[in-house]
């Protein structure tokens, strides 16, 4: 098969979810190639992401590591046959790849959970507010770079907003819903904009308000996407070199720990909304 020479997230974390089950059932890359017929070095091409694999051999590999569970191998089929080229295909080569990994994800997602302290999460960002955002954080970039990341963001709000929206539910710290990004006018409407979205069934706006006691979570900000099975979830988050996805068993369930903490700790839609509606009448 041809070699893919920038395989997509949602590509390695196929080929990483067959390692996990090569190596669950104590076999080497190797073995498991014999026992497909084909090579080692095919095989660690597949784990890689960097080689695709047919529904056919991806079983056969599921039944000879005794992989019972039938949801998880019926999603990772699904991952394996999927040929979708979506909108962010335009943005290739024009963004960096992680833009366009993070669309593909949300395209295949179940559900999302973002938890934003600084800023307003991009899904419901007004097209002002993106573009001060992207201005102010990229003052090196000609209007252009910062065109083509506004574009992409606001087209990315069709998981929420567009004709099948999955269900979304955001934990936005005060501090977010304060930060004139893009000033008094423009933020009075981004405002309005929450408030907005926040009346859709799917959609669930919760604040943390400024006089939460003992709230430690600045460090918690994160976009936790829901995959066709649970151990398919993805986190997103920002790291010092760029965008991290994680994936371990271990950091989901942590991450998953920490968003109903600070949930929990949230206030409720309703209050929520009459918070938002307090901060709108103050400017």
């Amino acid at each position: 098969m041809t070699m893919r020479n920038q395989p997509t997230a949602r590509q390695v974390r196929l080929g990483s979810e067959l390692r996990k089950l090569r190596e669950a059932a104590g076999k080497s890359a190797k073995e498991v190639a014999g026992l497909l017929g084909s090579s080692s070095t095919h095989m660690s091409q597949i784990e890689a992401g960097s080689s695709a694999i047919s529904e056919e051999r991806l079983r056969r590999l599921a039944a000879h590591c005794a992989c019972a569970d039938e949801e998880l191998v019926e999603a990772l089929a699904a991952m394996a046959t999927d040929r979708t080229r979506g909108w962010w295909e335009e943005y290739r080569g024009v963004l960096p790849t992680a833009y366009l990994d993070l669309s593909e994800l949300d395209h295949h997602a179940t559900f999302r959970h973002d938890v934003a302290v600084n800023h307003v999460p991009g899904l419901l960002q007004t097209e002002t507010y993106a573009r001060a955002l992207f201005s102010y954080m990229n003052p090196e970039f000609p209007q252009s770079e910062v065109e083509h990341r506004v574009s992409h963001r606001m087209k990315r709000k069709v998981v929420i907003e567009g004709p099948d929206p999955i269900p979304y539910e955001t934990v936005i710290h005060e501090a977010a819903l304060r930060i004139r990004v893009a000033g008094r006018t423009s933020f009075r409407t981004q405002l309005a904009r929450i408030m907005e979205l926040s009346e859709a069934d799917h959609v669930t706006v919760r604040v943390i308000p400024f006089d939460l006691d003992d709230f430690a979570g600045a460090g918690s900000a994160m976009v936790h996407l829901g995959g066709a099975v649970p151990r398919l979830d993805t986190v997103v988050r920002d790291a010092p070199h760029g965008t991290a996805f994680v994936d371990s068993e271990a950091q989901l369930e942590h991450f998953r720990t920490l968003f109903r903490k600070v949930r929990g700790e949230s206030l409720n839609p309703e209050q929520s909304r009459d918070l938002i509606h307090h901060l709108a009448k103050e400017l």
